[in-house]
């Protein structure tokens, strides 16, 4: 590709990387440098899944809940039937836990029985400080309640139960079954109105993905090298983070042990201060050539998009500071509750705050901040008015209703 920014050569196997050319390698691999309007389907829905790795699940909707935001804005032709059948139907797909609660390819079941077999005792140990002796009363019983039942959801469960106070007071069976599906004694069926129904894992997954066994070496070994193939370039934490499967150290040790297949790549930051050393598969260079541009359109992103999940690793590469601040009292936020950021090109160059309003068939946006320097030209307000005309019929809703001010200054 002319004028790739590969532009020195160090020690052997070192490459020296502009920060550009690693933006748009990373876009690359998150899937978000593929023609957003060609036709996805469900084959090609499974595949881009697989392509990025896992895809995260809230239960916030103040637009679209995350996993369907987060595919759309790799493809508006995303139907949210595909996902549901791929998950409840087909088995192709399974829910569990990464860094958080996410949608995973079922083919890559087999290595989470490593990091089931891992939980086991840390949550034991973890929920035993957390509800006191006695907290695991009922697992046994609500695993056979299922076994024999079939498939239930938490609220069935807990009818002769005292009401849950939240998280950190969940009844007995719902304490049970976040156990059981952590360890993959049951998975999750389906879901009625975002509310788990659970079944034992070999119901709910084909056997040919349930039932394969990986030894450790080959555990350690996919963990790692699948992560650096969706990273395209990481350090060892980054590497370990990526699925939350393997610590920094066995990352650390198995960047070791595959010194002959990596190279060094130094990764200039946007700020242009000193360059992070990270590894990639060797060919590193000819994978950077080739990495498409990004789409030049602007989209908008889930706060939990796995383009800026690692916080740190987004300022670096795009110098966009972004936290959600759902959790912080009203009068100490900078921006919103949910604000979601602005992708355009390869560059983040602001965040929007907006709700849908279903009731009055409304986006209502009230407020657009930009980064510094990035000005409100005509021509980037209608790309952001394309975007969220597509996204309000993603939504359901009928129109986009701008708030006064949402300009601001």
């Amino acid at each position: 590709m002319e004028g790739v920014g590969i532009y020195a050569y160090h020690a052997p196997m070192t490459i020296l990387l502009k920060n550009a050319d690693a933006r748009r390698i990373f876009l690359s691999k998150q899937g978000l440098s593929g023609p957003p309007g060609r036709l996805l389907g469900k084959d090609g829905l499974l595949q881009l899944i697989q392509d990025i790795g896992f895809v995260q699940v809230d239960s916030i909707a103040t637009v679209e809940r995350a996993h369907h935001q987060i595919l759309f804005s790799r493809n508006q032709t995303y139907r949210r039937e595909h996902l549901a059948d791929l998950l409840e139907k087909d088995g192709e797909l399974f829910e569990n836990w990464t860094h958080d609660a996410s949608i995973i390819p079922s083919a890559f079941y087999p290595y989470w029985k490593h990091k089931f077999r891992r939980e086991h005792a840390a949550i034991l140990d973890r929920w035993r400080r957390w509800q006191g002796e006695g907290f695991d009363s009922s697992f046994e019983e609500t695993y056979r309640r299922i076994a024999e039942g079939g498939a239930v959801m938490s609220r069935e469960l807990k009818a002769a139960e005292h009401e849950s106070g939240g998280w950190w007071n969940w009844h007995p069976s719902k304490t049970a079954l976040e156990y059981l599906w952590r360890t993959g004694k049951v998975a999750i069926a389906r879901r009625e109105n975002f509310q788990k129904v659970y079944d034992l894992a070999e119901r709910v997954l084909p056997g040919r993905h349930h039932e394969p066994e990986v030894d450790h070496d080959a555990f350690v070994d996919w963990a790692c090298r699948s992560a650096l193939l969706r990273l395209g370039f990481a350090t060892h934490g980054e590497i370990a983070a990526f699925w939350d499967l393997v610590s920094p150290d066995e990352a650390k040790a198995w960047i070791d042990a595959r010194r002959p297949e990596l190279c060094e790549v130094r990764i200039e930051p946007l700020d242009g201060g000193r360059p992070r050393q990270s590894f990639a598969f060797a060919g590193f260079d000819e994978l950077a050539r080739k990495a498409p541009e990004a789409p030049a359109r602007l989209r908008v992103l889930s706060p939990f998009d796995p383009l800026i999940r690692d916080r740190n690793r987004t300022e670096r590469l795009f110098g966009f500071f972004y936290r959600i601040e759902v959790f912080v009292p009203e009068p100490k936020r900078q921006y919103g509750y949910y604000v979601f950021p602005l992708l355009e090109g390869d560059r983040l160059v602001g965040r929007i705050d907006m709700k849908a309003d279903r009731k009055a068939g409304e986006l209502v946006v009230r407020r657009l901040w930009l980064e510094p320097k990035v000005k409100a030209t005509s021509g980037r307000l209608e790309r952001l008015e394309a975007e969220l005309a597509r996204l309000s019929r993603f939504t359901g809703v009928e129109r986009v209703r701008y708030l006064d001010g949402w300009l601001g200054d």
